[in-house]
Formats: C-alpha cells, sequence, structure tokens
C-alpha cells in the first residue's frame, strides 16, 4: 500500500520507529496498520537506496533472538520491542558474489563497506593479522583522503578503532608499532577517493572466509554438533570448532527445494538419485529464519545468472557515465596539478638561481672591497717608504758635510788629527751604511711602486669582470623570466605577483656599474630582483576553458574509451594485487618474531595451514563440492 495513503487522515492511529544505520539515525511515525514493506520503502528513499534487495530491517524478538522484519505483514503484527519508538537495524541480509560487478550505487557501496568493516572489527569475520593492517590503510584513506606527510602527526590514527583486538593482543607490539605501518601502507594510496578506497576495501575483504556467511548451530542423525553457514553461492558444513573451512558444501544450483517440519530442516537435491540432506536445528525459530535467508539467496542466485532488469540496466549505465566523467576530472585535476607542480619547480629554480646571483654578487663586491682596501694600503706603505728615504738622504748629507769640517780642523794637530781620522773612518762607515740603507729603501719603494701599479691594474680587471658579470645577469634573468610567463598554465598566484614597481632591466645594468669603495662595500645597495606583471596578456593568449557543467550522454568514442579504460584498470588491479601480495608476506615476516604463540587462536591454526597447504576460500569451496550429491549427503550424515 502506498504510504501517502497510510498517512491520509488526520485521525490516522501511529507509533514511533528508529532506525539505526551504520551511519545514521532516523526517526519516523509509523500508522499502526503500516507492513514490514512500508516501513522498509521509507528507509530506502529516505537514504536514497535503490538497490533494496540487499537489505533488511532487524530487531530483537521478545526471546532475545535477532529477527529480520517480515515485509509482508504488518509491524505491529509481528514480534517487534513493545517499547517506544521501536527499535530496527538497517543492515545487508544477502551478500552480492563480486562486489565490484553487483554493487552499482555508492550508498549501497558504502553500506556494505560499513558493515564488513564492523564485522571484522568485532571478530565475526576472521581476517589474518597482515589482511588486518592493510583493510586498516584503506579505511583511512576513505575517511581521511590523501596521506600528507607535512599535516600528519603521530598518534592521529590512535583514537581511531582500525585494527581486531585479536590481532593486536597476539603481538608484542605497541600502538605506535601498529600506526606505523598502517601509515607506510595509508601512503601508498595517494589520489584513490572514499568510493575507490572502500571497493578496494570490500574486493580484499569478500576473499575472506567467514565473509557474507551466516552461521547456525545445527545436528545431523548423529546428533554431532555442526555449523551451517548459508552464503551468495549455497549451503557449507563446517565442524564445530572450524567456522573457517567448511567440509561440505551444496551449491543452489543442486538444491531443488527446501521444506521445514519444527526442528527438522529438509532439502532435496535436483539429482533425484540422492537422499534427501536433513539437519536439525535448536528450535523452528532458528529453522524459519534459514528457510528465509536460503530462499532469499537462492532467489539472488537465479536473478544474477539472468539478463539484468529495465531498472538495473539503467543504474548500470549512469554508474558507468559518472564513472567516465569522475574518471575525465579526475586525469583533468591529475594534468594541472602536474602543470601546476612543473611551474612551481620551475619558480623555485629561478628564486634559486636568483639567491645563487645575489650571493656571486655579493662576493665579488667583498673582493672588489678587499682589493681596494689591499692598493689603500700599499699607497700608504709606500709613501712610508718615500718618507723614510728622504730621510736617510738627508741623514746622509748631514753626514758628508761633518766629514768635510773634520778634514779641515785635522791640520791642527797631530792628536787631533788622529781623533779626526779615527772619526772620519766613522763617519766613513756611517755614510757607507747609511747609503746602503739608503739604497735599501729606495730599492723597496720601487717595488712597493710596482706593486701599487699591480694592485691597480687587478682593481681594473675586477671592475671589468663585475661589469660583464652584471651584464650576462640581466641577460639571463630577462630570458627565464619570459619563458616563464610564457607557460600556458601559469599559477595564478604568479602572475598575481603585487606591483611594486621594479627596476627595468637597462636601469638595473646602469645603476649596477662598479663605483668606488663607498658605494659598492654594502650589500643593501643590491637591487631587489623579483618577478612581476599583468596577467592580461596571458589570459588573452590562453583563455580559461570553459567550466564543466553537464555531461552528453556516451557515444561510440566514450564506450571506447570506456573500454580501454576498464583493460587499463584490469591490469593495473593485477599488477597492484601482485604489489600487495608482496607487501603482505614482507609484513608478515616483520612481524611474525613479535608473536605470542599462547594467544593463537584455533581459527589462527587453521589459516595457518591453508597457507601451508596453498589453499584459498575459492579453491577450498571447489574441494568441498566434488564428488556426487549423494556422496556428499552420505558425507555428512557420516561427520
Amino acid at each position: 500500500m502506498p504510504l501517502r495513503k497510510l498517512f491520509r487522515g488526520k485521525s490516522a492511529k501511529s507509533f514511533p520507529v528508529k532506525i539505526v544505520t551504520l551511519d545514521a539515525e532516523l526517526e519516523f511515525n509509523l500508522p499502526w496498520r503500516a507492513t514490514g514493506r512500508d516501513l522498509f520503502e521509507l528507509v530506502a528513499r529516505t537514504i536514497g537506496l535503490r538497490e533494496t534487495w540487499y537489505f533488511g530491517l532487524q530487531y530483537q524478538d521478545s526471546k532475545n533472538n535477532f529477527a529480520w522484519l517480515k515485509m509482508e505483514k504488518k509491524v505491529q503484527d509481528q514480534d517487534v520491542p513493545r517499547r517506544s519508538p521501536v527499535p530496527f537495524v538497517f543492515l545487508a541480509k544477502f551478500y552480492p558474489e563480486d562486489v565490484s560487478e553487483e554493487l552499482v550505487q555508492e550508498v549501497t557501496q558504502h553500506l556494505f563497506f560499513l558493515q564488513v568493516k564492523q564485522s571484522i572489527l568485532n571478530m565475526d569475520i576472521y581476517c589474518p593479522p597482515e589482511m588486518s593492517v592493510l583493510l586498516a590503510s584503506y579505511a583511512v584513506q576513505a575517511k581521511f583522503g590523501d596521506y600528507d606527510p607535512a599535516a600528519y602527526q603521530t598518534g592521529a590514527l590512535s583514537m581511531e578503532e582500525l585494527l581486531p583486538q585479536r590481532v593486536i593482543s597476539q603481538y608484542q607490539m605497541t600502538a605506535e608499532m601498529w600506526e606505523e605501518r598502517i601509515r607506510i601502507w595509508y601512503a601508498d594510496h595517494q589520489g584513490m577517493t572514499r568510493d575507490e578506497a572502500q571497493m578496494e576495501y570490500l574486493k580484499i575483504a569478500q576473499d575472506l572466509g567467514m565473509y557474507g556467511v551466516n552461521y547456525f548451530n545445527i545436528t545431523n542423525k548423529k546428533q554431532t554438533e555442526l555449523w551451517l553457514g548459508v552464503t551468495a553461492l549455497g549451503l557449507n558444513v563446517y565442524e564445530s570448532e572450524n567456522k573457517l573451512e567448511p567440509k561440505i558444501s551444496f551449491p543452489w544450483s543442486e538444491i531443488r527445494n527446501i521444506s521445514v517440519d519444527d526442528k527438522k530442516f529438509t532439502i532435496r537435491p535436483t539429482d533425484k538419485a540422492a537422499p534427501n540432506f536433513v539437519f536439525f536445528s535448536k528450535n523452528s525459530r532458528m529453522n524459519k529464519l534459514i528457510l528465509d535467508l536460503s530462499i532469499g539467496n537462492h532467489d539472488l542466485f537465479k536473478r544474477r545468472r539472468k539478463p539484468d532488469t529495465i531498472e538495473v540496466q539503467q543504474m548500470k549505465a549512469a554508474a558507468r557515465e559518472e564513472k567516465l566523467r569522475r574518471q575525465i576530472e579526475k586525469d583533468k585535476l591529475a594534468r594541472e596539478k602536474h602543470l601546476r607542480e612543473e611551474v612551481e619547480r620551475q619558480k623555485a629554480d629561478l628564486e634559486q638561481r636568483l639567491l645563487q646571483y645575489q650571493e656571486e654578487m655579493r662576493a665579488a663586491n667583498d673582493a672588489l672591497r678587499r682589493s681596494e682596501e689591499t692598493a689603500e694600503l700599499l699607497v700608504e706603505k709606500s709613501r712610508i717608504a718615500e718618507e723614510e728615504s728622504m730621510l736617510l738622504t738627508q741623514k746622509a748629507s748631514e753626514a758628508e758635510q761633518e766629514c768635510q769640517r773634520a778634514h779641515l780642523i785635522s791640520a791642527k794637530t797631530q792628536e787631533e788629527k788622529i781623533v779626526l781620522e779615527h772619526k772620519v773612518r766613522e763617519a766613513e762607515i756611517l755614510v757607507s751604511t747609511l747609503v746602503e740603507e739608503g739604497e735599501r729603501r729606495a730599492t723597496e719603494a720601487d717595488r712597493l711602486q710596482q706593486e701599487l701599479i699591480r694592485a691597480r691594474i687587478a682593481e681594473k680587471q675586477a671592475k671589468e669582470k663585475l661589469c660583464s658579470f652584471v651584464h650576462s645577469f640581466n641577460h639571463s634573468a630577462s630570458t627565464s623570466s619570459s619563458t616563464l610567463l610564457n607557460t600556458p598554465l601559469f599559477t595564478a598566484s604568479l602572475l598575481n605577483a603585487t606591483s611594486t614597481p621594479h627596476l627595468p632591466v637597462t636601469s638595473l645594468s646602469h645603476s649596477m656599474v662598479v663605483g668606488d669603495s663607498t658605494n659598492m662595500g654594502s650589500t643593501g645597495d643590491l637591487p631587489d630582483l623579483t618577478l612581476g606583471g599583468s596577467t592580461d596578456a596571458l589570459n588573452s593568449t590562453y583563455p580559461r576553458p570553459p567550466p564543466l557543467t553537464s555531461l552528453d550522454l556516451l557515444n561510440d568514442t566514450d564506450v571506447e574509451q570506456l573500454s580501454l579504460e576498464i583493460e587499463k584498470e584490469r591490469g593495473e588491479y593485477l599488477e597492484r594485487s601482485r604489489h600487495l601480495q608482496q607487501q603482505l608476506l614482507h609484513l608478515k615476516s616483520e612481524i611474525e618474531v613479535l608473536k605470542v604463540e599462547e594467544n593463537e587462536t584455533v581459527l589462527d591454526s587453521v589459516y595457518q595451514q591453508q597457507l601451508r597447504s596453498g589453499e584459498t576460500k575459492y579453491s577450498t569451496l571447489r574441494r568441498t563440492r566434488s564428488g556426487t550429491t549423494k556422496t556428499r549427503v552420505a558425507f555428512f550424515e557420516e561427520l
């Protein structure tokens, strides 16, 4: 009955209900005569779900058993909790065989992701330690987006529930050690969207042995305690201590009829030569639940092997168009990001070169200043040497006059003559000494004069070199700037630089000609070289593309492109699978030494045995389905 008819009339009696999904809570006032389907469709429309055949509303009955709300019966006629509001949980009731092929809507994928993740964390689905770390990294990518080394802080994931408690207790590892291993894989998922990360999570999780299995306690005719697993592919039988590896399996294609008689459950195979498959449950309620799940899974099993309905075809076509549109946008963003990074790299190179040139100019100015200081010092030394030479020449002249006076008075007496001769010898010695000193000082003055000449020549050469360097720098900076400005996708932040006036190239060349030491001795006189200019010319030459507002329907070219994309994705997936297998083996060997053996569970032992024998979930199913139906039924009776 349509809901608008149910809600018609102001006096219609109603009752409150509360629907809990894994990421939201909904409350409604439901008419008293509303059926389970009315409530289910109301919830589905509210959350925008169209793939409704996988889901159901679960509640806890008066005997504290979990049950599914029946679609055709009134809600109040069922054994729902008698409290206000009436609580229900919106969960996946049936699982797809292949999530990547069957789950079309993003909301469907998101709900399955949340439920499977919660089942793994609650340890309802067994997941090996190394696989748990990988799945945790996809969960982090789906929640937080791309890994950013600059913004990431150690301990950021400590508040998140990412690993099953069973895994944490089996290893002598701190929370920081687990987080580091999750972070390494998290960094590998760069560029993956939330939907892609959730789908990768589901692709890996669906290969786990306990994924999509509803377990029920049963016994055979020998009263052996066993587990019955109802799955999307058929019925599996497990030993009481091993829920991971089935002993026998019966695919839905081999089952013709199912009937319930109180605690007895009878399955009639399609092989008429095979006996009926009979088992017993604890109560009739459990048998009815097994029957309900079996019928639903069997219907979906047949539905998958028929052509898609018009509704499913429309959803898949819309999903393909949306996927193609997102891929085009993703490729466009990737190209723009690459070009932006290239421009940023060129900008960084130019800034680095600018700093290098400024440093070289600073060094050249320092060298020129030192040359000028050396020249001034040599001039001072030369002046001092000339003064010393003049003083020595004057002393030599005075000594010669003293010698002449001594010769004039030498004739007075013999004694005075001897004294005078003695003084003459001393004067001659003094004169010769002074003459030699004068010659040495003159030689020194000549040498200093030559050094001064050489210093001036070196100074001139340094000034010429600086002028040449400034000219080459101006030419290089002009060339680099023009190259950068001619880049089509130069970023707006670089083009729209501040409009502070800068010296033109010609004025820069003239302003940096070599001057005296007072003008070139400080690094503060260096010009401030920046990139500036208007973006109008660039915008007129390279007009921006119009914004993407709509996407035309797929044509032949789009279909071919989508096919190529699918083939490319398949190749990338295989390569990524090999890479993940190598990473899983590496992580397993790395943490194996920290394992606490006494904390190992029975399922851990079974999983290790499967690895040693090379068994997988699908090879085990093939093995348990081998043989005739009659042989398998007989094997079940002997368990």
